[in-house]
């Protein structure tokens, strides 16, 4: 960033803390029996990849209000991964309490973009 101002979403410190959470869920996942690549594995997958996507086309819009509201679909499919995740520990397939961490600090990082794009009085 320079001024402190945001190019792209790829300057957005939640789209880059989201990147990397989908990064290690993917290698994660690979670990997964292979009973599961078609199920369980690409339904985590998906909802990993949804979060900086989401951000991303969110960024990418012409209003602001279009913007927060990619926001919040980010904010489901983190919701997704947390749920996912929980069930995958539960199962003994993961055992990377880290990831609750990540996943937590990426929702207060969307909530407070959120709060400071509501708090902008112009588009």
């Amino acid at each position: 960033m320079s001024n402190g101002k945001v190019r792209t979403h790829k300057d957005l410190d939640v789209w880059n803390k989201a990147m990397e959470l989908a990064e290690k869920l993917y290698y994660l996942t690979a670990k997964f029996p292979k009973e599961e690549q078609y199920g369980f594995v690409s339904q985590i997958r998906r909802s990993a990849i949804s979060i900086p996507s989401n951000i991303a086309e969110g960024a990418a819009r012409n209003s602001k209000k279009e913007f927060i509201q990619f926001l919040y679909v980010a904010m489901g499919s983190l919701s997704e991964i947390e749920t996912q995740v929980l069930l995958a520990t539960r199962l003994k397939l993961i055992n990377e309490p880290a990831l609750f961490d990540n996943i937590e600090s990426i929702r207060k990082m969307l909530l407070g973009l959120i709060k400071f794009l509501k708090s902008k009085k112009y588009d």
